[in-house]
């Protein structure tokens, strides 16, 4: 299995140092493209490091973009996020088994949008019950993927960035946020 690393750094837009999102795991940096031999072929490689994680991943270039590797969010777009925890909550009323799918399904598309659904969703201000074992894993692995997007899109730290988004799921009126939660009792599952 011999492995060499490619000269040309640009590959289906995307290029070596760059920062990218892959659905499954969040913000990462492309740190080079390889070639290697498997069964016989001659694959291209993108090389992903995701040091927050201590994880890498080597990803076929042909497959990047079907996948759903992207370039991290523009600005606006990232306002737009923020404008999305801001919201009321929109809780279904179906069983919490489903609803955890879903949210799961939200985190790991990669969808900067859809993950600030679940993170407004899920979120609890001090003067609301308390959330279960389950919506707090979901919620602490949807504000961790926002905030490491944001920390990327703005160059500032996590921190700074889980302080961003905590501000503004506080910018909305106490009044409103009550109201969702009312009438939303998770059923024991």
């Amino acid at each position: 299995m011999a492995t060499q690393v490619k000269k040309s750094s640009t590959r289906q837009g995307f290029k070596v140092g760059e920062s990218i999102v892959y659905p499954a795991h969040g913000v990462g940096q492309i740190s080079a493209i390889e070639e290697q031999e498997v069964a016989g072929y001659s694959l291209e490689l993108f090389v992903i490091d995701f040091e927050k994680d201590k994880m890498r991943l080597k990803v076929p270039v042909a497959k990047a973009v079907s996948i759903g590797m992207r370039k991290l969010s523009e600005t606006d777009f990232v306002e737009r996020a923020l404008k999305v925890v801001q919201g009321r909550a929109r809780i279904k009323r179906t069983m919490w088994s489903r609803r955890a799918q879903e949210y799961d399904a939200k985190i790991n598309s990669g969808d900067l949008i859809q993950i600030a659904e679940v993170v407004r969703d899920l979120y609890r201000a001090e003067n609301q019950p308390e959330q279960s074992y389950s919506e707090r894993q979901l919620y602490e692995a949807a504000l961790d993927r926002m905030a490491r997007e944001l920390s990327a899109v703005q160059k500032i730290s996590d921190t700074e960035a889980i302080q961003l988004i905590e501000v503004n799921l506080n910018k909305t009126p106490p009044a409103k946020r009550k109201k969702a939660d009312d009438g939303s009792e998770e059923a024991a599952a």
